[in-house]
């Protein structure tokens, strides 16, 4: 299987699973929601179903020609990032370790998956379009 069919699977995957977040509080709640009660009791969860389920739109979009949709697929790297990485310190408290095991390493894989398979893709090509999300180095 090539770099590009494999980018196009994860972005697939990851990107049904962006819009089964819901679903995923209600089966394993210590794993995925920061909040007691149902899902919709909180309204920081529903706003987070909300921004993550249009993420998993984008993402299905992304699938069909990963190329033209790099940009996106760089934020939800790049955020997926820094999320994981706000949640893993919030999750330092003991009614939140459940995280530590879900929604934490989750973000962190979708970030190392997407990123890897989009740098594997280019071929190791260092151009403009490929190199976008590094920072330049020269003059104009």
């Amino acid at each position: 299987m090539s770099s590009r069919s494999l980018l196009k699977f994860a972005l697939a995957v990851f990107g049904t699973i962006f819009l089964l977040v819901y679903p995923l509080a209600v089966v394993w709640p210590s794993g995925w929601a920061w909040h007691t009660g149902a899902p919709h009791d909180s309204k920081y969860f529903m706003m987070m179903v909300g921004v993550y389920a249009t993420l998993g739109v984008f993402l299905l979009i992304a699938a069909r020609d990963p190329q033209a949709h790099r940009s996106v697929i760089w934020f939800t790297v790049w955020s997926s990032i820094v999320h994981g990485a706000i949640m893993a310190v919030q999750s330092m408290s003991v009614e939140h370790h459940g995280h530590l095991m879900g929604d934490v390493p989750a973000l962190f894989l979708v970030a190392s998956v997407l990123g890897g398979l989009l740098l594997w893709s280019d071929g190791g090509e260092r151009n403009d379009t490929a190199a976008s999300w590094v920072p330049s180095t020269r003059r104009s």
